[in-house]
């Protein structure tokens, strides 16, 4: 798992979903993108899409100037950038030890799993159910048009 930080709360995405952890950069605006989406960067000559994952997670918007990190992940439809605070590293964590998100928080799409940690429980999340089927054609349309 590739363990993050926002706002002190520790997140999970599974280490398969994230190809790199890069600096923050600065964020184009994507006009008619969803809400969550705050614009995109260019990434080695590709237009990638950066959504707010704070946004998803009910947290405040915060504006990251030259904080953060951003990590690079690929859902099966599209690559995405999500900012975070701090990109912790690499946990193991045995399948054993994951709890099924349905079985505590049944409905929440996102959440793959939980693992309660020491000092907390860790979310793990799974981007293949990040965007609503909305917003997935609304980014499309807006980075079809832009591209276009």
């Amino acid at each position: 798992m590739v363990v993050f930080v926002l706002d002190g709360q520790e997140y999970a995405l599974h280490l398969s979903s994230v190809e790199r952890v890069l600096p923050m950069v600065a964020v184009s605006p994507l006009p008619k993108a969803p809400t969550i989406a705050l614009g995109v960067i260019n990434l080695h000559g590709q237009v990638v899409p950066v959504v707010d994952i704070r946004r998803r997670f009910v947290r405040p918007s915060r504006d990251y100037g030259v904080s953060g990190q951003l990590l690079v992940a690929r859902t099966s439809r599209r690559g995405l950038v999500l900012p975070v605070d701090e990109v912790l590293g690499v946990r193991e964590v045995p399948v054993e030890g994951v709890t099924s998100a349905d079985a505590v928080l049944p409905g929440i799409g996102h959440v793959a799993g939980i693992v309660a940690l020491e000092d907390g429980l860790l979310f793990i999340h799974d981007l293949d159910t990040f965007l609503s089927l909305d917003e997935e054609g609304q980014l499309t349309e807006a980075l079809e048009e832009m591209e276009g």
